[in-house]
C-alpha cells in the first residue's frame, strides 16, 4: 500500500523528510514525533465532548455489542476506540527539578476531563473515556480498560489493549508488572490471563500465547529468543495477520503464565537513560489465542449483525487478545542516548511515528491509511480501523519539564478516540466434536443392535423350539388319524363283505320264495282237487314255520348290522368331538403362530373332508341299505298275500296274523334305523355349521391382531416424530420460552429493549420451529402427548415435557393444555420427578402458563407455589433455578395472589434462589420483586392502599439496596423500578429513603445515575444531593 511522493499532502512530505533525517542521524529524532503528532492540534482542541465520527465514514458503522461497564462504554457507539489518561506520581527527580513549579495537568476525574496547563493563567481542557488520578489502583484500571475488552474476548470478538505515552510514565507497569510479592500491583496482562484462564475449562476451550518484542524492525520471540526477525503474513482473503514463525504455549493455569511472562520479560531489551533506568527498547506484544465451544441453548448477551440461523452443529468461537506495551517516545536531547541506544531510539520513534501517521489517516477518514510503512502498524492493522474492539490508555508526567512530550500523547489519544472499529464475531462450526460426538453414538447404537440381535436369535430359538414341538405333536396327531383311518376303512371294508352276504342271501331267500310260491301254487290246486291231502297241509305249515323262522333269523341279524353300525357312528362321532377338541387346543397355538396356521388349517381341512368322504361313503352304503331293505320288504308283502291267500285256503290265519306281526315288528325297527341315520346326517351337518364359524372367529381373530399391531406401529411412528421434532440437548425449549414474548409485549416489568432487538433469520427459525412442533400435535393429538407425560420411560416424559412448553409458549396453545389436564400433569412432575431435566422443563412450561391470568389462579390453587419453592429448595442447577425464579415472577405479576403466595413461601424461595449467583437467576429475582411492587402501587394509585409492603417482612427491602449497583443492567433496571413502587408507599417511603441514603456515596462510586434520578424525584433529595456530590 506504498504511495508515491506526488500524492501525499505537504504535512505527509514534512513527516517524511523529519523521518529521513531521524534515521541520518540527527541528535534532536524526537522533534518529529512530537511535531507530527502536534499536526492538526487546534482543530482538536475543544472544551466540549469529542465529536463522533461522520456518518459518511467508511469505518463508522452501528455497534453491535453492549458492554456490561457504564463507567467506561457510556454512549452508543460500541466500536469506537476507548481511551482512558493515567497520570504518573512525582518521583523523586520531579520533587526535586519541580518544587518551585506547580504540575502542568489537572484532572477532574468525575467529569472525565484533563486540563493541560500552557502557563499560570491559560489552560485548555480534554474529555477522555476514563481518567486516572496517581492514586488510581492497579485493579480499577483494569476494570475499567481492560476487562470489557477480555468479556468481548470471552464472547468471541478480538480485542487489543495498548499503552501509549512518553518514557517513564509507567507503560510497563500498568500492563506488565507481574507483582509477585503483592498481588494487587499485577498488571493488565497478568489480569486478564487471570480472568480469561478461569472462564474458560478445560473441556470447553484452549488458550494460547505467544510473547514477542518489536526490536529495530526486527520481530523476536521472547519465549524462544533464538527465533529473530520472524516474518509476517497476510490472509489475502481476509486480511489476517498471522506469525507462523512464533512460539504458541497452551496455558495450563496461572502459574503456568507467571513462568512464562517472566522468561519474556528476561529477554526483552532495556536499558538505563536519563529519562527512565529502566527504559524498555522495544515494543512487547502479548497475543492471547482463545477457542471456546459455545454452548447449543445458550444464549449470547452480544449479539452480532454476522449472526447465522442455528444450526445443530456445534460452533465453536475463535478469537485473539492482544496487549502491547508500546516503547516509549523519547527527545534524544533529554534521553542522552548514544551509539547503540540511539539506533533503538531511531527505530522506536520510527515506528510510533508510522503509527501516528496512521491514526491522522483513520481519524481524517482518508482513503488511504500507510499501515505497509512500519511492522508495528502491521500487526496492528485490525485493531485500528479493523474488526477488533480496542482500549488505549495512555500514560502521562506531571512535570511541566515534559510539556511538548505530554501535549504530544494527550493529541495522540484525543485523534484515536475518532477511530471506529466494525465489531465482528468469529464462529467456526467444531467438525472434531461432532466427530467424536457421533463416534460416540456410534458406538451406542451398535450395542445396540447387538443387544437386540442376541435378543432376537433367542426369540427365534425359542419360536423355533415351539414350532418344532407343535410340529411333533401334528405329525403324532396325524398318525394317530392315519391309523384310525385305516381300522375305518378295515370295518368298511368287513361291512361290505357282510353287505354281500346278505344280499345273497337276500337273493336265495327270493329264490326259495319263488319255489314256495309254485308250491304254494301245487297246493292250491290240490286243495281244489280233494281236501284229503291234509297231511300233506300240516307238513306245509311245518315248512312255512321253518321258513318263518329262518325271515326270524335274518331279520335279528341284520338288527345286529345296524346296532354295530350305530356303534361304528357313535365312535365317529367320538372322534370327531375329539377332532373338535383338539382343534380348539391348537388355536391358542394358530393365534401365536400365524405363519404355522395355514399349515394346521390344511390338514384340518384335508382330514375333515377325509372324514366328510367316508362319511358320505357310509351314507352311500346305508342308502343303499335301505334300498335293499324296501325289496325285502316288498318281498315280504308279497309273502304276506301269499300267506293270506294260503291262510284263507288252509285256514291257518292265526299264524299268518302272527307272522304280519312279526313283519311290522321288522318294518319298525328299519324305520327306527333310517331316523338314525337320518339325526347322524344332521349332527354331521352341524359339525360342519360348527367348523365354518370356528373359522369365521379364527379370522376375526387375526384381523384383530393385524389392527392391533397396525396400531403400535402408528404409535411407535408417532413417538419417533416426537423425538426428532424436539430438540437434543436438556435447554432445548429455553430458546423458544415466552419470556421473549413477554419482552415484546411490555405485560410486566422485564421489557428490556435488547429484546426487541431479535435478528429475522432467528424470528424464521423460532416460527419454523413452532409451525413443526403444531403439526405433530395436530397429527397426534393434544390429549395422546398430555398422556405421555405420564409414561415410565424418562426419555419419552422429556420428550413430551419439551413440547407441551413449546405449545405453552403461545396464548392460542394454553387453554387448550389445561382443559386436556396438561398442568395437573406438570404440577405431578415437579411433585414426584427427580431428573433434573424433566424439572427443568416443566418449570419452564409452568412459567409460560403463569403469563395468563386465569392460569396463574389455577396454579396457586392447586399448591402451584410450593411446589416451585420445593422444587427451588431441592436444586442447584441455574437453568432450573432461573426457571422456577420466572413462573413465580409471572405469578408476582397478580395483586389478588400477592397474600397467598407469602403464604406459601414463594417470596422467600425467589429470594432464597440468589444464593445460586448467576446473572440469569438474580434478573428473574429483580423482576419478580419489581413486579410485586408494581402491583402494590398501582393499588395505592387506585386508593386501595394496604398498609406495609408484604415484601418488607421478608427482608427484600435490604436485598434491593444491596443489589442496585450490580453489573447487570437488566438486574439494576428491576432494582430501580422496585425501590421506586415501593417509595410510593407513605408507611414505609421513610425507612426506603433512609435505607438508600446511607448508599449514596456508593452510587455516585459506580456512576448510577440513573437510579439518582429516580431517586431525586421520588423525594426530594435534590439539595442534599448536590451537596454530597461537592464534597
Amino acid at each position: 500500500m506504498a504511495t508515491t511522493s506526488s500524492g501525499l499532502r505537504p504535512a505527509q512530505k514534512a513527516e517524511r523528510q523529519r523521518i529521513t533525517q531521524q534515521q541520518q542521524g540527527l541528535s534532536h529524532g524526537g522533534n518529529s514525533l512530537t511535531r507530527s503528532l502536534n499536526n492538526g492540534q487546534q482543530s482538536l482542541r475543544s472544551k466540549d465532548t469529542k465529536p463522533p465520527p461522520s456518518s459518511s465514514s467508511r469505518r463508522s458503522v452501528t455497534p453491535t455489542s453492549r458492554s456490561h461497564y457504564r463507567d467506561f462504554d457510556d454512549d452508543n457507539d460500541h466500536g469506537r476506540v476507548r481511551v482512558a489518561v493515567r497520570l504518573r506520581p512525582r518521583n523523586a527527580e520531579d520533587l526535586l527539578s519541580d518544587a518551585d513549579f506547580a504540575d502542568c495537568v489537572e484532572l477532574q476525574p468525575e467529569l472525565k476531563r484533563l486540563k493541560l496547563r500552557k502557563n499560570n493563567w491559560s489552560s485548555e481542557s480534554y474529555k477522555f473515556d476514563e481518567v486516572f488520578t496517581e492514586t488510581a489502583s492497579q485493579k480499577r484500571v483494569y476494570e475499567v480498560v481492560a476487562k470489557p475488552v477480555v468479556e468481548s474476548v470471552l464472547s468471541g470478538y478480538n480485542g487489543t489493549v495498548m499503552a501509549y505515552g512518553q518514557t517513564g510514565t509507567g507503560k510497563t507497569f500498568t500492563l506488565g508488572r507481574i507483582g509477585k510479592d503483592d498481588a494487587s500491583e499485577r498488571g493488565i496482562m497478568v489480569r486478564a490471563l487471570e480472568d480469561i484462564v478461569a472462564n474458560i475449562s478445560i473441556a470447553s476451550g484452549t488458550v494460547e500465547v505467544s510473547y514477542l518484542q518489536l526490536y529495530m524492525e526486527s520481530i523476536q520471540d521472547l519465549l524462544a529468543p533464538e527465533k529473530t526477525n520472524i516474518p509476517i503474513n497476510e490472509d489475502p482473503r481476509t486480511g489476517e495477520v498471522s506469525l507462523p514463525g512464533a512460539v504458541t504455549v497452551k496455558i495450563r493455569d496461572l502459574d503456568h503464565f507467571l513462568e512464562l511472562l517472566q522468561i519474556g520479560e528476561a529477554n526483552r531489551h532495556a536499558a538505563n537513560t536519563k529519562l527512565n533506568t529502566e527504559s524498555s527498547r522495544s515494543h512487547a506484544i502479548l497475543m492471547v489465542y482463545i477457542r471456546k465451544s459455545v454452548p447449543e441453548k445458550v444464549e449470547d448477551d452480544i449479539s452480532s449483525q454476522d449472526k447465522k440461523t442455528k444450526s445443530n452443529l456445534p460452533v465453536v468461537r475463535k478469537s485473539k487478545l492482544l496487549i502491547v506495551d508500546l516503547a516509549g517516545s523519547e527527545r534524544l536531547d533529554k534521553s542522552g542516548s548514544e551509539g547503540l541506544l540511539l539506533e533503538e531510539a531511531k527505530f522506536i520513534n520510527l515506528s510510533l511515528t508510522s503509527l501516528g501517521k496512521c491514526i491522522n489517516a483513520l481519524a481524517e477518514n482518508s482513503p488511504h491509511i500507510p499501515t505497509r510503512d512500519s511492522k508495528l502498524t502491521r500487526l496492528l492493522r485490525d485493531s485500528f480501523g479493523g474488526s477488533a474492539r480496542t482500549s488505549l490508555i495512555i500514560t502521562i508526567g506531571p512535570s511541566s519539564r515534559h510539556h511538548a512530550e505530554t501535549t504530544s500523547t494527550i493529541m495522540f489519544g484525543q485523534r484515536t478516540m475518532k477511530i471506529v472499529n466494525v465489531v465482528k464475531l468469529k464462529e467456526e462450526f467444531d467438525y472434531e466434536s461432532l466427530c467424536r460426538k457421533l463416534e460416540t453414538q456410534v458406538d451406542h447404537l451398535t450395542a445396540e443392535i447387538d443387544r437386540q440381535q442376541k435378543f432376537r436369535e433367542r426369540d427365534k430359538y425359542d419360536l423355533e423350539k415351539l414350532l418344532q414341538e407343535c410340529q411333533d405333536s401334528f405329525n403324532e396327531t396325524r398318525k394317530n388319524l392315519v391309523t384310525r383311518s385305516e381300522f375305518l376303512e378295515k370295518e368298511n371294508t368287513c361291512l361290505e363283505l357282510d353287505m354281500k352276504d346278505i344280499l345273497f342271501e337276500l337273493n336265495c331267500q327270493k329264490d326259495h320264495n319263488s319255489l314256495m310260491q309254485d308250491k304254494i301254487a301245487d297246493l292250491e290246486m290240490s286243495l281244489k282237487q280233494s281236501k284229503q291231502h291234509q297231511l300233506e297241509n300240516s307238513t306245509f305249515q311245518k315248512v312255512l314255520a321253518d321258513t318263518t323262522q329262518m325271515y326270524e333269523k335274518k331279520i335279528a341279524e341284520l338288527i345286529r348290522q345296524l346296532e354295530v353300525e350305530r356303534a361304528l357312528s357313535e365312535s365317529a362321532k367320538e372322534q370327531l368331538d375329539a377332532m373338535k377338541k383338539l382343534s380348539g387346543d391348537h388355536q391358542k397355538l394358530i393365534q401365536q403362530h400365524e405363519m404355522e396356521n395355514s399349515k394346521y388349517q390344511k390338514a384340518l381341512a384335508e382330514t375333515t373332508q377325509m372324514y366328510e368322504k367316508k362319511i358320505m361313503e357310509l351314507t352311500k352304503q346305508l342308502e343303499d341299505e335301505h334300498t335293499r331293505f324296501e325289496a325285502a320288504e316288498e318281498q315280504l308283502d308279497l309273502a304276506n298275500k301269499l300267506l293270506t291267500d294260503h291262510q284263507r285256503l288252509m285256514q291257518g290265519q292265526e299264524e299268518i296274523s302272527e307272522l304280519r306281526l312279526k313283519l311290522q315288528e321288522m318294518y319298525q325297527l328299519h324305520e327306527s334305523t333310517v331316523n338314525e341315520l337320518q339325526s347322524l346326517k344332521e349332527e354331521f351337518k352341524d359339525q360342519i355349521q360348527e367348523k365354518e364359524s370356528i373359522s369365521e372367529e379364527l379370522y376375526a381373530v387375526q384381523e384383530k391382531l393385524s389392527a392391533e399391531e397396525k396400531q403400535r406401529k402408528t404409535i411407535e411412528h408417532e413417538l419417533v416424530k416426537l423425538k426428532k421434532s424436539a430438540p437434543e440437548s436438556d435447554n432445548d425449549f429455553e430458546d423458544k420460552k415466552s419470556y421473549m414474548k413477554e419482552n415484546v409485549r411490555g405485560s410486566s416489568v422485564l421489557g428490556t429493549p435488547a429484546s426487541l432487538n431479535k435478528s429475522g433469520p432467528l424470528r424464521d427459525a423460532q416460527s419454523a420451529q413452532r409451525a413443526t412442533i403444531a403439526k405433530i400435535c395436530e397429527e397426534v393429538g393434544l390429549q395422546k402427548i398430555i398422556q405421555l407425560l405420564t409414561s415410565e420411560d424418562s426419555d419419552v416424559q422429556i420428550h413430551a415435557v419439551k413440547v407441551i412448553a413449546n405449545l405453552a409458549a403461545e396464548d392460542v396453545n394454553q387453554e387448550k393444555i389445561v382443559e386436556e389436564g396438561g398442568l395437573d400433569a406438570l404440577l405431578t412432575m415437579l411433585r414426584s420427578s427427580q431428573n433434573a431435566t424433566i424439572l427443568r422443563v416443566a418449570s419452564g412450561a409452568i412459567a409460560n402458563l403463569a403469563m395468563n391470568e386465569m392460569n396463574q389462579g389455577l396454579i396457586m390453587s392447586r399448591g402451584g407455589a410450593q411446589l416451585l419453592a420445593k422444587t427451588a429448595s431441592k436444586t442447584d442447577d441455574p437453568q432450573t433455578l432461573r426457571m422456577v425464579a420466572g413462573a413465580l415472577a409471572n405469578l408476582c405479576g397478580n395483586e389478588k395472589l400477592h397474600t397467598m403466595l407469602k403464604e406459601d413461601r414463594g417470596i422467600k424461595a425467589l429470594l432464597g434462589m440468589v444464593r445460586s449467583g448467576n446473572n440469569d437467576v438474580i434478573a428473574q429475582v429483580a423482576r419478580g420483586m419489581a413486579n410485586f411492587a408494581k402491583c402494590e402501587s398501582r393499588a395505592i394509585v387506585q386508593g386501595h392502599p394496604k398498609g406495609c409492603s408484604l415484601l418488607m417482612e421478608d427482608g427484600a427491602l435490604e436485598w434491593l439496596i444491596a443489589n442496585c449497583n450490580t453489573a447487570s443492567a437488566s438486574t439494576r433496571r428491576h432494582v430501580e423500578l422496585a425501590l421506586c413502587h415501593l417509595a410510593q408507599n407513605g408507611k414505609q417511603s421513610l425507612r426506603v429513603e433512609n435505607s438508600i441514603h446511607g448508599n449514596i456515596l456508593n452510587m455516585i462510586y459506580f456512576r448510577n445515575f440513573e437510579l439518582m434520578l429516580y431517586l431525586q424525584k421520588s423525594w426530594k433529595m435534590i439539595i442534599n444531593f448536590q451537596e454530597l456530590v461537592i464534597k
